[in-house]
């Protein structure tokens, strides 16, 4: 889930610099939202008719659609979000808006790139996998690598 976390962040930082420093200057990192929204498909977080709209996106577009949809978040609300500290960023990001409509969240993926150094998703996402993978050949005894 790291690596998910990592491929994550580099998206965010392109996408939303302002919003990713002020997350950071509040430590506040993807594992304390991110995990809650994968895990239940946004389905506990997002009004379940938005939800819905995101599982359909996921069966058709895969795994990056949910990294996007996280990002859409943010960007539809970082005004809000730059004016909060840690813990009411927390909670906002627990139970989103009620009101939040479909149409408005997936304007604001479709303005979200997911492109990084002419890279897509998968491919951050795999080079990032592949520097783990050396980096445990590195760090375990060979008996633990079979």
């Amino acid at each position: 889930m790291l690596k998910y976390f990592s491929a994550f962040e580099i998206f965010f930082e392109e996408n939303l610099p302002r919003l990713f420093s002020h997350f950071q200057t509040n430590n506040l990192t993807p594992d304390l939202y991110l995990i809650d929204w994968i895990f239940t498909l946004y389905s506990k977080s997002l009004p379940l008719d938005v939800a819905c709209r995101v599982w359909d996106v996921f069966c058709r577009d895969g795994e990056e659609s949910l990294f996007r949809t996280g990002l859409g978040i943010l960007r539809l609300f970082e005004d809000v979000l730059l004016q909060m500290d840690f813990i009411h960023i927390a909670q906002f990001l627990t139970r989103l808006p009620e009101d939040l409509q479909s149409h408005t969240l997936f304007n604001a993926m479709a303005n979200t790139h997911m492109i990084s150094r002419n890279r897509r998703w998968a491919q951050v996402f795999s080079a990032l996998m592949k520097d783990g993978n050396k980096d445990m050949e590195k760090n375990t005894s060979p008996a633990l690598r079979s």
